[in-house]
């Protein structure tokens, strides 16, 4: 008997009013991957997020988180979401880092219970996971944008869940951000073993850190070992235009050291 996959999607449709988003897309995702979904935008990719969070309902298939049926799915907790622009609220909002770490205990806590020592001590263990301990009393929008990032991933990790989702983690903020994030990632997956769900439309980015890719544009184009993506054809029929394919090589200097 195999193992009972994290996210299963079989068959799954979706359409906003007649413009057809996801069409019969069928996916899975065994325990300790680190699954990179890519496609265009508009591709559908934070459809597909939305629907396995149980944000919108699932019209036509089925999502299964660890074996269960999204609609019946009730441990939240397990699932650590950061959303697209997580980093790019308000940044006058009146709240601490630790603060807002702690709102990612909801899944595990009662609404408007006081924090219990229990509760603080895993959000700074989660900010400690971060490296922003230090600033926990920080306002969160007095910090940088890859601060921010981070301090979003920590609220993820704060209900210590098996898997993360990460949606478009890396917009907006700079290179040297962006290698410091890919090298958290893969310490967070090391450490707590996690299953890892990355959606970028970067796929230069994605493509050497992740151990399996999902090329998503409406349709599934491919699943499998990134080292065998990336032929002209392929890339061509996601994209809908010729596009140099990627034989990726580390762009960032500072990162040959830690490969």
């Amino acid at each position: 008997m195999t193992a009972t996959p994290v996210v299963e999607v079989r068959d799954v449709s979706f359409c906003y009013g007649k413009e057809p988003v996801l069409d019969r897309v069928s996916l899975s995702v065994p325990r300790g991957e680190y699954l990179g979904l890519i496609g265009p935008n508009g591709s559908g990719k934070t459809t597909l997020l939305r629907l396995m969070l149980g944000i919108l309902p699932v019209p036509e298939g089925e999502i299964r988180l660890f074996g269960t049926p999204v609609p019946r799915f009730r441990e939240r907790w397990r699932v650590g979401y950061v959303a697209q622009k997580a980093a790019s609220f308000n940044s006058a909002f009146p709240a601490t880092v630790a603060e807002v770490v702690s709102t990612g205990l909801a899944a595990r806590r009662r609404l408007f219970r006081r924090l219990t020592a229990a509760d603080r001590q895993a959000v700074e263990q989660a900010l400690d996971r971060v490296g922003l301990l230090p600033l926990k009393d920080r306002l969160i929008g007095h910090l940088s944008g890859g601060q921010q990032q981070r301090a979003f991933i920590a609220r993820a990790l704060v209900s210590r869940p098996e898997l993360l989702i990460l949606d478009e983690p890396t917009v907006g903020v700079d290179a040297s951000a962006e290698a410091q994030f890919y090298q958290l990632i893969r310490r967070l997956r090391a450490e707590m073993g996690l299953t890892v769900i990355l959606v970028s439309h970067d796929i230069g980015a994605v493509a050497h850190e992740v151990s399996a890719l999902a090329c998503l544009n409406r349709r599934l184009f491919y699943h499998g070992d990134p080292a065998d993506f990336g032929t002209e054809e392929q890339l061509c029929e996601l994209y809908g235009h010729p596009m140099i394919p990627i034989h990726h090589h580390h762009h960032h200097g500072e990162g040959a050291s830690d490969a």
